[in-house]
Parts: C-alpha cells; structure tokens; sequence
C-alpha cells in the first residue's frame, strides 16, 4: 500500500529557538558556547568517521551493502501465500519494524480489506505478557500465518520463548513439515541457539550482519524483511538513507544536520542541565520513529563509564510525546516545570492526505474560522503555537522539518538519528554501541528462570531477597 517514490528534498534541522538569543542565555546557548561546540563536534565527526574507515561501524555502510534483491524475492511469495505477518523480536529487533509500519503504512492497516491492503496484517509481539500472547493465539490461524524470529544472538528469553508457542502451535495444527513454511528466522550467520534452529529445523533465514547492534539494525533485513512484506519500499529506504549519509560528510555542523543534532543536545544537556529531551512528532505516522529513537538515545548514551574507565553517568533520557495530543496531557509540565528539557518537534510540511473542515455552524464565531481549513493546516498552526509558547517561556526547542512522509525522507531520518547518536556518544566519551546495563538484567532473568550455568547468581540473589527487610503496603 506504501507508495512508491523517493522524497523530494531534504530533511531540515531548525535549532533557532535553542539559542539565546530565542529562549535567553540562562537556558540557551551563546554564540560563545555553540563556537566551542563545534570544535568538540569536528572531534566526534573525526572520532566516527575514524572508526567507520577501521570497519567498526558496519550500520553506516547498510544503504550500500545490503540486498535488497533476496529480501525482495522471498517478500513477494510471503505476501502471496499469508494474510497474517507476526515479528517476534524485542527492543530493536520490534521497534524499527513498528516505526517503519507506522510511518509508510495507513494508520489502521490491519483493518483495511485484504484487497485494498494486498499484504498480510502485521503484528509485532514485543513483549511475554501472558495476556497478550494469548489472544494471538486465538486470533490467528497458523494456516494463514507467517511468523519472523528475529534475535541476533539467539538467547533473547522473551523472542525465543515467543519461538518455542509459535513452533508448538504450528506443529500442533498443521505438522511438523509446515515449519519451514511458516517460520522465517533473522539473526546470526553462524552462531547462537536461533541459527542451530534454522539448521535443524531447515528454516529459511536472513542475516543480521556482524557488528550491528539491535537499535541500529532497522536498515538490515531486522527491519527491512517484515517491511517489504507488508509492501514498504524498502529501496527507498535504503535510497533516503544513502542521501543522508552524503549529508553528513562534512566535519561542520553548518552543513551536517546529524552532528549539529549531537552537538545541541549534548550541549543542552552538559552546559544548560536539560538532561531531557522530548521528542514530539506532529504527526502520529511517526509516532514509532519517537519509541524506536527512545532505545537508540537511551541505550546507546546512558553509560556509567566513559571509554577510558571514568565513572560519568552520562545521557540525556529520551520522552514521547505526540502533537496535538499531549498538548492537552503533557504540555503544562513542559511549560511552567522543571527548567531540565530540550523539545524536538517533528513536522511535516505536505501530508499525504488531509481533511477539510466543513462550512457549519456559521453563526458561532468560535467555531466559524474553522470551516474551510484542512486538519493539516490546523495540526502545522497547533506545532507552530507550541513552539512559540516555549520560547517565550525560555524552554529550548528545535525542530525537524521532513517535506513530506515517504520511504526516502524516513530512511533519511533514521540514518540521520543513528549517526546523531554515534556523535553524541563520541562528545560524551562514552560507547555508544554496547548495553552493559541491559545485560545485567538478562543474566538475572537467567538465573530466575532457572538457566543452567547461572547457579551463582540465582544464589546470590536468593541469599540478597532474605536479608533484605521488605517493605510493602
């Protein structure tokens, strides 16, 4: 259903109101300030454009690398042959998927007729809540039904767990034989516990490439596999995310939208105390790009330790929000509470489609001006007002700007906010690229669960429960 053509023009950064001359110098930032910015921001520039010639950082050469071709191929029978698509994956491995479906496909794709959709429904399982598995399970008719596991390393509890009720239920209904035809596997080339399914089971599979991290794996068959079955362009994609790249081959933040991105936030953050950034789309198709970019900011810059072991608890923690909605739920923190945020607006200059007003109630002035208006024009002058009413309150913001919504202008702005990131990370000093947090947490669930190997821990947390005086209401 998603239309196929490249945007036309560029993605826009407007950082006007996050300077002091727009919001004071109290809470924005000086011509002093934002000079030396850019010398510690041609740093980062050098540091990542280092490690991409050193081949450390795989995700910037995806537009390139990847086949569009073989995903293509196996796309076109999958959306001949099911009428259910269902990724079982968690945090990257869902929530670049979710932001692609959100975006390029219509809002309430699932309900659409089979005919008009011509693809399958899409549902992404990202999470083991009994509840929820459950009605999908009632819900979907295994016959009918293409399930993608995707995890890198094979051992994510949550997906594979996910896994092992899905391959039960295929067996159950229609036979061990239908496994190869209705489990499609993306994860490692050669290792982890998914890969030895795929050899024993005979499953087909797609490759997560070496070296990329779940949260930048949306431009690798993670994210773009499920996309092109539910008809995504996803040469597109890689086409929007090429020209991006191009973009930010400069070193100066005048012409590099990603590393000004970098610069600004980690500026507000370490000289201004706005240690919170809200992303605030106007525009609910890129709803999911605001939850995909809340793993990549948070996970990849919140670090305990700096690269050269120093304790530095860095980051700046990403928040949601959608324009007009959270005018109405949000907003007034935003406005009058703590002085600690940096806004981002997204805007999109040309809908895809909008809605006009109708000419009623002439005699209420209230509710005449109304009429005739189209609900874009209205939705841009709700973004417009927000961002007015924060500078004049002092609260930074800044905006990006998409021409319009297309797979060309998404995959510029999911490379864009990956390379942001990368940036980001080399002006905090910290890696940008592991999750030593995260992993902490896994190996506890191992241990809880029973996980042969984790003894120790379960052990120890055991012993830690006991001695712990609880205290509950």
């Amino acid at each position: 259903m998603a239309a196929k053509k490249n945007v036309v023009g560029g993605i826009k950064l407007d950082y006007t109101n996050m300077m002091s001359d727009a919001v004071g110098a109290k809470d924005g930032l000086t011509a002093n300030q934002l000079k030396s910015g850019e010398k510690l921001a041609a740093g980062a520039f050098a540091a990542v454009s280092t490690q991409r010639k050193a081949g450390k950082l795989p995700f910037m050469d995806l537009p390139y690398t990847m086949d569009a071709a073989a995903i293509e191929k196996y796309a076109s029978g999958a959306r001949r042959k099911f009428e259910n698509l269902v990724v079982l994956g968690i945090g990257g491995s869902a929530l670049g998927m979710t932001a692609l479906q959100t975006a390029l496909n219509p809002a309430h794709y699932n309900l659409f007729d089979a005919s008009k959709r011509r693809a399958p429904r899409l549902f992404v399982e990202d999470n083991v809540d009994p509840e929820r598995i459950a009605a999908m399970l009632d819900l979907l008719d295994p016959k009918k039904t293409l399930f993608n596991v995707i995890t890198k390393s094979g051992g994510t509890a949550e997906t594979m767990s996910a896994l092992m009720i899905a391959r039960d239920m295929i067996v159950k209904k229609l036979g061990k034989s239908a496994l190869k035809e209705h489990l499609v596997a993306t994860t490692d080339i050669k290792q982890g516990n998914l890969r030895a399914i795929v050899d024993r089971e005979g499953l087909s599979s797609f490759i997560v490439p070496d070296g990329v991290g779940g949260r930048f794996s949306v431009l690798t068959a993670v994210g773009l596999l499920p996309a092109a079955i539910v008809g995504i362009d996803i040469r597109g994609l890689l086409s929007g995310a090429a020209a991006m790249d191009k973009r930010c081959a400069s070193g100066s933040i005048a012409s590099n939208p990603a590393l000004a991105g970098a610069a600004l936030h980690f500026l507000m953050d370490t000289a201004k105390g706005k240690n919170i950034q809200v992303m605030m789309p106007y525009a609910n198709a890129l709803g999911g790009v605001a939850d995909w970019f809340a793993q990549l900011w948070a996970e990849s810059l919140g670090k305990k330790l700096s690269t050269d072991g120093r304790t530095v608890c860095a980051g700046q923690t990403p928040v949601k929000a959608i324009g007009a909605t959270d005018q109405h739920s949000q907003l007034q923190l935003y406005m009058e509470g703590p002085a600690d945020k940096t806004v981002t607006f997204m805007r999109v200059e040309k809908f895809r489609r909008t809605v006009k007003i109708p000419k009623v109630y002439a005699d209420m002035p209230g509710l005449a001006y109304l009429a005739g208006r189209g609900m874009d024009e209205l939705l841009n002058a709700e973004q417009k007002a927000t961002e007015l009413a924060l500078a004049a309150a002092r609260r930074p913001n800044c905006s990006i700007i998409l021409p319009e919504i297309n797979a060309g202008s998404v995959g510029q702005l999911l490379y864009m906010l990956e390379i942001q990131t990368a940036y980001a990370g080399a002006l905090y000093g910290v890696n940008a690229f592991d999750q030593p947090g995260v992993e902490s947490g896994k190996i506890s669930t191992y241990a809880l669960m029973g996980r042969p190997g984790y003894e120790k821990q379960r052990a120890e947390i055991e012993k830690a429960a006991k001695a712990m005086k609880r205290r509950v209401v």
